[in-house]
């Protein structure tokens, strides 16, 4: 029948019939299933509460739930970077953040799984605090001598960090200062109530803890700055991470009353184990970065992911998801 009609009459027949299969075949490839999104369950180890990284988890919760629903996530609050590097290292968690020191600290002590980390993404520095109250005769860490200090829990950066600030200052963390093992949860209260002197503290900019103390108490930020980061360095190991930098004026500005302060960073990773799914933290690790406005929103830090420095999480090498991320987003 095709044969009897005219000649322009077959063609457009014949380019007819082409469209409808064309059609056919994009409609068979959209009901037709592709890579199925990941599922499961994973479990994310973030801080204490009132910190940046349970913040940033709980937030991060909710994005990755939008972006990937057959994922539940699980989060569980810790003592800060070093207890969450164990539980990743020893498959007790499956995502966390952690401080880079405290990452190289892990693998130079050859702990449990150190082989096993790998790096997804470079998040935001932390900044160390050192808050004294305004009127504390406190103005350097070498006056520390003799105070009673909170330093944070064991498994926490901030202990890490606070033990190194004071050797570089020629204290001993556990002679020349009376050491207090309390976290950022409760540090604020102990200052107030003049339980302790000072309190150490490292966290994304401004940490709520702290800005919301600096509302109701006067406070002061001591400067780390100068020989410090001279001597930090030539600790060797981890302290090669810290790098001198200016906590912003507007960071707390009832305690910095205009003025900025200098002080040490440290960066943030976000990490996992070597046999975490590589379909999954490439999309986790792509939540992470696309997500990074809208959480910013809430916890400032967040707004600091880069994706020019993202892939640079020395001394882990990237999780082949992670890789696969950064090269299907490179032009």
């Amino acid at each position: 029948m095709l044969q009897a009609l005219p000649r322009i009459g077959r063609r457009r027949a014949l380019l007819g019939s082409a469209a409808a299969f064309a059609v056919f075949g994009l409609l068979l490839w959209w009901l037709l299933p592709g890579e199925e999104s990941p599922s499961g369950t994973i479990t994310f180890s973030t801080g204490t509460p009132t910190g940046v990284y349970e913040k940033y988890g709980t937030l991060l919760q909710g994005a990755i739930a939008k972006d990937m629903p057959r994922v539940d996530v699980r989060l569980l609050n810790s003592d800060g970077s070093q207890e969450n590097i164990r539980r990743v290292a020893t498959g007790k968690a499956d995502f966390t953040f952690a401080a880079a020191d405290a990452v190289e600290t892990y693998i130079l002590e050859n702990k449990p799984g150190a082989g096993r980390l790998r790096g997804c993404a470079r998040l935001y520095d932390d900044y160390v605090h050192l808050v004294v109250p305004r009127s504390s005769s406190v103005k350097s860490v070498a006056d520390l001598r003799g105070r009673t200090v909170a330093v944070g829990p064991s498994g926490s950066g901030v202990r890490l960090i606070a033990n190194h600030v004071l050797q570089a200052a020629g204290l001993d963390p556990e002679s020349d200062i009376e050491p207090r093992a309390d976290g950022i949860a409760t540090m604020p209260d102990l200052l107030k109530r003049h339980k302790i002197d000072a309190f150490f503290w490292s966290g994304g900019l401004p940490t709520s803890a702290v800005l919301e103390l600096s509302k109701t108490y006067d406070i002061r930020l001591v400067s780390i700055g100068g020989d410090l980061i001279k001597k930090l360095h030539e600790q060797g190991g981890a302290s090669r991470y810290y790098r001198a930098a200016v906590m912003p004026a507007d960071a707390y500005p009832r305690a910095e009353r205009g003025l900025s302060v200098q002080t040490l960073a440290v960066a943030n990773y976000l990490i996992t184990r070597e046999d975490a799914d590589a379909k999954l933290t490439e999309e986790l690790t792509r939540t992470v970065i696309a997500s990074r406005d809208h959480i910013g929103a809430v916890v400032h830090a967040a707004q600091l992911v880069d994706l020019r420095t993202a892939i640079y999480t020395d001394p882990l090498p990237l999780h082949e998801g992670a890789r696969r991320y950064y090269r299907s987003i490179k032009p």
